[in-house]
């Protein structure tokens, strides 16, 4: 049997601790996080607070990155929304009307009456900055 020493424990420990620290929870997404949500759609995640808008007790900030010729299909929105493409441009098709959405370009969506999609119809990446507006 190998002796254990004061350094071999310390080793132990050190790996423990490193194991918790990496483990992240899957249930919610983190801070910088990418995740793909078609083919060349990406999300990452910016943030989150408490919100002070009567009806609201959070806000969420995400950027929607797509890539040229990628499409978001039509979805209901699941929460209130401010839009805000910060880079390149957007055709959207909100509520079946179809818009074009350039650089600090601002709009919103509604919770479950909005159903919206998107395409990048330009040459450049587009990004979409969403600020959820969370019910409590």
């Amino acid at each position: 049997m190998a002796s254990i020493n004061r350094r071999s424990i310390l080793a132990m420990g050190l790996g423990a601790a490193s194991l918790l620290v990496l483990r992240t929870p899957r249930a919610e997404a983190a801070v910088g996080e990418e995740r793909e949500l078609a083919k060349g759609v990406k999300e990452r995640i910016l943030g989150e607070g408490p919100a002070m808008i009567p009806g609201y007790s959070k806000v969420s900030m995400r950027d929607i990155m797509y890539e040229p010729g990628a499409t978001s299909p039509a979805n209901p929105m699941k929460n209130a929304m401010v839009c805000h493409i910060t880079q390149g441009e957007l055709k959207v098709t909100q509520d079946g009307k179809d818009f074009v959405a350039k650089k600090d370009y601002v709009w919103t969506c509604a919770k479950g009456t909005t159903t919206e999609g998107a395409t990048n119809t330009g040459t450049i990446v587009a990004i979409m900055r969403i600020t959820d507006l969370l019910e409590a």
